[in-house]
């Protein structure tokens, strides 16, 4: 189809071809190329933040403080003359978890590439220190708290999420090497082997079953056969079982003494060691369907000691009953399934180990607590999440959330 062109587009088609003959010969200058400059950034500007984890996380954490009041309040009376005590020290480090859980929604968890090993180091530092320091506890308890004069620190606490850290980091730069032994089972054993040791020393043996579960948990998660776990295993099994037999572990056996008796009566003395354990299925069971209500538990009057720590749940129980028990389990098995779903769509390899295993520590929490209060595992001391009285592990807890919900800014689960 033939085209009409007027005068002046006639002038400009001939002036355009003139300047183009005579610049034929000419060089073309060139600019020189910038060189891009990477920019360092620390906050992250993702794609914003998993809502309804973040709802999920504040709805697990409303309850808990709710029910760890209503278990707390008649002990706290009794021992410090004031029914807030405990509630009031566990709001105000909830504050702080949540405002460090925003904070580090922000920031690029990237840059905990290069504080990995430094901060396993540190809390080992932390851990040694509570070893040497005058314990928080009170005296005759095990030494697992770091006394800073207003508030103290579990370290053990700061130690979980360094060694999920530290394997995350380790497992996203050498995966492709996490078969062989030299990258992919020594330093997992060096690591646990260390923490294990100092935790020994306090002693502290749930921290060292939870721990070595994570490390476990990150060996796997990072390449490793699971064939070298039943080898680990059974070196693992004789170490304990020579210490058993030389008397080294005469705190952990003692522990061992009523499980699964707590029913039972055998001596008076076996009746004092399974007390608590024994109230918490009384609660369990005065529970039933539906519950006696809110702030109606019978067993938090005395009877079932510090209730507002490991043994929370058996109150939780007891107040709002089965269907409120399976309706709080359920909460937390959400809540760790979407953390998983968020972290296994991370964009790299690092935010997935450290997403998921930082979900894993607390659904194994969960589990052993729950196994705990029912004497289906010997009463050795294992908080629940969001629910027992404790500021390092509360803290520790919401600020790891807050690196979840960094990694949901760069995974958006809609648009995948």
């Amino acid at each position: 189809m033939l085209q009409s062109y007027t005068y002046g587009d006639l002038d400009n088609f001939t002036s355009q071809k003139r300047r183009t003959a005579n610049d034929t010969n000419r060089p073309v200058p060139q600019k020189p190329i910038a060189k891009r400059r990477k920019k360092f950034r620390v906050f992250s500007k993702g794609d914003g933040l998993d809502l309804t984890f973040f709802l999920l996380v504040l709805g697990v954490l409303i309850i808990g403080l709710v029910m760890m009041f209503s278990a707390s309040y008649p002990y706290a009376y009794h021992k410090y003359d004031d029914s807030y005590y405990f509630i009031k020290r566990q709001l105000a480090f909830a504050v702080i978890g949540v405002l460090a859980m925003i904070g580090l929604s922000y920031f690029d968890y990237h840059h905990l590439h290069k504080v990995a090993a430094p901060a396993l180091a540190a809390a080992w530092v932390l851990m040694i220190l509570v070893l040497i320091l005058p314990s928080a506890g009170e005296p005759g308890d095990p030494k697992r708290w770091l006394n800073l004069g207003v508030f103290s620190i579990q370290a053990s606490e700061i130690c979980k999420f360094a060694l999920i850290l530290f394997m995350a980091n380790w497992g996203s730069i050498y995966y492709k090497k996490m078969k062989t032994i030299k990258f992919g089972i020594l330093p997992g054993v060096v690591v646990l082997a260390v923490t294990g040791l100092l935790l020994y020393m306090e002693p502290h043996y749930s921290g060292i079953v939870i721990c070595a579960l994570i490390v476990a948990v990150m060996m796997v998660l990072s390449g490793v056969p699971i064939l070298y776990f039943g080898i680990a295993g059974g070196g693992l099994g004789v170490i304990v079982l020579l210490m058993a037999v030389t008397g080294k572990l005469t705190y952990a056996m003692s522990r061992l003494d009523g499980w699964g008796q707590a029913l039972e009566y055998t001596t008076p003395e076996m009746w004092q060691t399974t007390w608590q354990t024994r109230n918490s299925l009384y609660a369990i069971g005065s529970g039933g369907l539906w519950g006696l209500g809110l702030g109606q538990s019978r067993q938090k009057y005395m009877f079932l000691p510090e209730p507002q720590n490991d043994f929370v749940f058996a109150i939780v129980s007891e107040e709002l009953g089965l269907i409120g028990a399976i309706v709080i389990l359920s909460l937390f098995a959400v809540l760790v399934w979407r953390g998983i779903k968020i972290c296994m769509r991370a964009t790299d390899k690092f935010g997935m180990l450290l997403g998921v295993g930082l979900m894993m520590q607390i659904g194994l929490q969960v589990v052993l607590n729950i196994m705990v209060i029912t004497d289906f595992l010997p009463n050795t001391g294992i908080s629940l999440p969001f629910f027992s009285y404790g500021g390092s592990s509360l803290v520790m807890l919401l600020a790891q959330m807050g690196i979840v919900m960094n990694i949901s800014r760069s995974a958006s689960l809609e648009k995948q």
